[in-house]
């Protein structure tokens, strides 16, 4: 058996490699580990490194089968399944162009990526997904065939661009006997410089613009594997696959390095089921994104306040040692008084709501894709589980800098990763240069040089501050405050204090040109409708609960307490929203970030009545 120390000599020795020539070669040396566990209908189904290969292969076959070759595009519609990573990465072998779509977005975005993408195979999960697709079907004439996973609801539908996944692969099985080395030799022929993965930009300002990331970007990111933080020294490990892997974060999880490790792949049942899938597989590798550690933090104080009274003492007892362990291990990682509370903490109560969490088994995870609140990091260090706040984008090949258990520093995303130069512009933008950073936007070449200098500094859009050691993200270039008395103000620290509350799920502070600062509020509906139901206030709809006097009231407390933590200007006035922030009505984007200007010009009448 390959321990993980064997495993990193083996990807140091090889300079990276991409994901499907790291496939083949553990079909052919480890063809009985287990790839993917999927579960369905309750029952976790495994499928072999082996299968897992062979169905590449197939893909591949198939796909070259309907005039698919090098350099075409071929989208995937779909929530994360087997089914999903099988088909990108038999795009990937034999030189097409994978690109991933949200399974939120509407007809509309599906319409602008497919056809701004000149997608010619769209792989979509269920009905759901193809009806989008055969909505703008006349406005796509590139897509020549969709491949449907699950067949439920669509028997009747006749267009003859629809076929069955299975069924995609039984002609893909039919050209693999004829030339069982076809995908092998189109492998070997890839060259770093070619293209592997388009993927789309959140367009928080404007139409999403296709990243193009090359095979040299993925080899590049998995020679590095062993230096990034999150990747744990341990055999045989274990991943939950709910991070979308239409995101960058997702695929660099789950494709790059869950395969690199010859790791097992479980595939969540839905985005629904994610804590209880987790509880159930207890994974060793834990890469999170801010909201679901938010409502990790949330549902713990809920469930605490409504617990017994000897739940409760427990809790506040271990949460005394848990806290100095947190403290301590800040100080210095291998504290002995540290490990000694940390253990107190454990037996008390810690172990069993680790487990409850799904996260018993992880000795440390990772946050990225978005700022998080130190007091959420500070709370999971003081459970025994210290989580890393790290920082990348799609356009860096999600690395760029990361906290370690080494080095660590709440507050900041860390120090450069292995290979990454870092430096900030004169106005404090953050610039990033390594042999990860993407080739430029598809089609965009304006957009391209705006991001990318003749040296090669990728300018991320970001401010920050840098002692030459930790990064500290200050915000967004184009969301940094200006009030009218000339204060530059970052709104995400304030957002992130704020959200620290279990009963705040949203929050958007305004103030570019005003006076003061005031905030739009969205609440937790499910935690402010159940301290509701035990104040007996009587509600209805989301609207009728956040416009009761008592539940603003409250919110107004948890800001107040939110205040206190902010080192730049507070928070005078507030509003709330009168309906949950969605997707499809264009108040987020597919990565669920508020887009600020559509809910600013939303809710216009809300802010003007603050001021």
């Amino acid at each position: 058996m390959i321990t993980m120390e064997e495993i990193f000599e083996e990807i140091q020795a090889s300079g990276g490699v991409t994901p499907s020539r790291r496939l083949r070669d553990i079909a052919s040396r480890f063809p009985e580990r287990i790839a993917f566990r999927d579960k369905k209908f309750g029952i976790w189904n495994e499928i072999s490194y082996k299968e897992f290969w062979l169905q590449v292969n197939y893909v591949g076959c198939a796909l070259n089968h309907f005039g698919i070759g090098k350099g075409d595009k071929v989208a995937i519609h779909s929530e994360n399944r087997p089914e999903w990573l099988i088909s990108d990465i038999g795009a990937q072998a034999i030189g097409a162009i994978s690109v991933g779509l949200y399974p939120t977005n509407p007809p509309a975005e599906v319409k602008y990526l497919l056809g701004h993408s000149e997608s010619q195979i769209l792989f979509a999960e269920d009905q759901e997904q193809v009806d989008k697709a055969l909505e703008v079907l006349q406005d796509l004439p590139d897509l020549k065939k969709i491949i449907y996973f699950e067949d439920k609801g669509l028997f009747r539908y006749e267009s003859e661009k629809l076929m069955k996944w299975e069924d995609f692969l039984e002609v893909g099985k039919t050209e693999f006997e004829k030339d069982k080395e076809f995908v092998n030799s189109r492998i070997d022929e890839i060259k770093s410089e070619d293209i592997a993965l388009m993927i789309y930009t959140s367009g928080t300002t404007g139409p999403p613009k296709g990243s193009m990331l090359s095979h040299g970007n993925l080899e590049w990111v998995s020679s590095i594997i062993p230096e990034i933080s999150f990747t744990p020294g341990i055999d045989n490990p274990e991943y939950l696959s709910y991070l979308p892997l239409c995101h960058v974060f997702g695929r660099l999880v789950d494709e790059i390095i869950g395969i690199n490790t010859i790791g097992t792949i479980n595939f969540a049942e839905s985005i629904d089921t994610v804590q209880q899938d987790l509880a159930e597989i207890q994974p060793s590798i834990f890469p999170a994104v801010p909201r679901i550690l938010e409502r990790m933090h949330a549902g713990t104080l809920v469930r605490m306040r409504d617990a017994s009274k000897l739940k409760q003492v427990l809790f506040k007892t271990a949460s005394y040692f848990g806290n100095i362990t947190a403290k301590r291990r800040l100080e210095n990682p291998n504290d002995l008084i540290a490990k000694i509370t940390n253990f107190l903490a454990q037996i008390i109560a810690f172990r069993s709501l680790r487990k409850k969490l799904g996260l018993l088994n992880i000795d440390n995870a990772v946050s990225g894709a978005a700022p998080i609140s130190p007091e959420i990091l500070r709370f999971f260090m003081s459970l025994g589980v210290p989580i890393y706040e790290g920082y990348g984008m799609t356009e860096n090949s999600a690395i760029a800098t990361g906290n370690t258990p080494d080095k660590v520093k709440l507050g900041t995303v860390g120090t450069p990763q292995a290979g990454t130069e870092l430096k900030l512009a004169e106005d404090g933008e953050i610039l990033v240069r390594h042999p990860g950073v993407f080739k430029g936007y598809y089609k965009n070449e304006e957009a391209t040089k705006e991001v990318i200098d003749e040296d090669g500094w990728l300018y991320t859009g970001d401010v920050g501050e840098y002692d030459g050691e930790f990064l500290k993200i200050v915000d967004r270039k184009k969301d940094i405050i200006i009030t009218s008395g000339g204060k530059n103000v970052s709104p995400s620290e304030i957002e992130n204090n704020i959200k620290t509350s279990p009963f705040i799920k949203e929050a958007i502070v305004i103030g570019d040109d005003r006076k003061f600062l005031s905030a739009l509020i969205g609440i937790e509906y499910d935690i402010v409708s159940n301290w509701a139901l035990r104040k007996n206030i009587a509600h209805t709809t989301y609207r009728n609960l956040s416009e009761n006097e008592e539940v603003q009231n409250l919110i107004w407390d948890e800001i107040q307490k939110a205040n206190e933590y902010t080192s730049s200007l507070q928070i005078r006035k507030f509003r709330m929203l009168t309906k949950e922030l969605d997707h499809e009505d264009g108040d987020l984007t597919a990565t669920q970030k508020a887009k600020r200007n559509v809910i600013m010009e939303k809710f216009s009448d809300l802010i003007e009545d603050m001021y």
